[in-house]
C-alpha cells in the first residue's frame, strides 16, 4: 500500500515536471508575448517576489480565512437541515422544494446583492462561499441518511431501541462516506464563491489580485495567483481526506483519499 501511494506521488510530480517543460518549450519556441501567456519561469518569479513583498501572502491570507468561514457555516447548516430533513417527511415536503428553487438561482447572480448588503468585507465573501458548498452537502446528508439498511432498521426496532439511539449507532455511521463525499465537493466550491465574490467588490484577496493584474495586463501575476488557488484548494481538499480516513476508517484508504 505504502509503494503505491509513493509511486502515485512520484507519477504525479513526473507529469507536472513535463507539462512545466513542454509549456516553458512551447512559449519559447512560437516566441509569444508574456502578456499572453508567460513562461513558468516568470510565473515562479512573480510569486517570489509577491510573497518576499508580502502582498501575495496578504492575499492568500484573507482569501483562505473567507473560504475557511464560508465553509464552516455552509457544511454546518447543511448538515444540520439535511438531518432535520431526511427525519422528518413534513419538513422535507415544507422546505426542500424552496431549498430547490433557491439554488436554481446562479449564486454569480445574487453575489452583487450580497456585496451590497454585507458590504466588500469578510463577511459578504463568507457568505457566497457558504451558499455555494450548502447544496452539494446538503444533498449528500440526504442521501447517506435515507439509504440505509432497511434489516437493520428492523434489527434496531425488533430491539426497541430509540429513534436517537437508531440515528447514532446506524443510520448517522452508514451516512458518514456520503457526507464525506459531499464534504469533498463543497470545500472546492467554497474556492469558486469566495473568489466569485471578490470579483463582485474587494479591497484585498486572490480574486482581487487577478483583477487588479489584469488592468495592468500582468499575465504572469494572473497565473501566479491561478496557481496558489490550486495549491490551497489542494491543501484542504487533502485536509478533508485526511480527517475522513480517520472517521470512516472501515471503507479504506484508497475509497476516501480518492484512489
Amino acid at each position: 500500500m505504502g509503494s503505491n501511494v509513493y509511486l502515485r506521488w512520484i507519477s504525479r510530480l513526473g507529469s507536472l515536471v513535463f507539462v512545466l517543460y513542454m509549456w516553458q518549450s512551447i512559449v519559447s519556441y512560437l516566441e509569444i508575448k508574456s502578456y499572453i501567456v508567460p513562461l513558468p519561469t516568470e510565473v515562479f518569479d512573480r510569486l517570489i517576489t509577491g510573497f518576499e513583498k508580502g502582498y501575495l501572502f496578504k492575499h492568500t491570507y484573507a482569501t483562505a480565512q473567507e473560504i475557511v468561514v464560508g465553509y464552516i457555516a455552509g457544511v454546518s447548516l447543511g448538515l444540520i437541515l439535511g438531518i432535520v430533513i431526511s427525519q422528518y417527511k413534513f419538513v422535507d415536503q415544507l422546505v426542500y422544494p424552496y431549498i430547490v428553487a433557491f439554488n436554481s438561482v446562479p449564486r454569480i447572480a445574487i453575489s452583487p446583492l450580497i456585496v451590497i448588503w454585507f458590504g466588500t468585507g469578510l463577511q459578504s465573501k463568507a457568505i457566497i462561499a457558504a451558499l455555494v458548498s450548502f447544496f452539494p452537502l446538503l444533498i449528500s446528508v440526504i442521501v447517506g441518511l435515507k439509504a440505509v439498511d432497511v434489516e437493520q432498521l428492523q434489527l434496531m426496532r425488533s430491539l426497541k431501541a430509540r429513534k436517537w439511539q437508531t440515528f447514532r449507532t446506524v443510520i448517522f455511521p452508514n451516512a458518514l462516506p456520503s457526507i464525506f463525499g459531499g464534504l469533498e465537493i463543497a470545500i472546492v466550491l467554497a474556492v469558486v464563491g469566495a473568489i466569485v465574490g471578490e470579483f463582485m467588490g474587494a479591497s484585498q484577496g486572490l480574486g482581487y489580485y487577478i483583477l487588479f493584474a489584469n488592468s495592468r495586463f500582468d499575465t504572469a501575476g494572473m497565473f501566479a495567483a491561478f496557481f496558489i488557488l490550486g495549491v490551497l484548494g489542494m491543501i484542504l481538499n487533502l485536509s478533508v481526506k485526511l480527517v475522513a480516513k480517520r472517521v470512516v476508517f472501515w471503507r479504506g484508504i484508497d475509497v476516501i483519499a480518492g484512489g
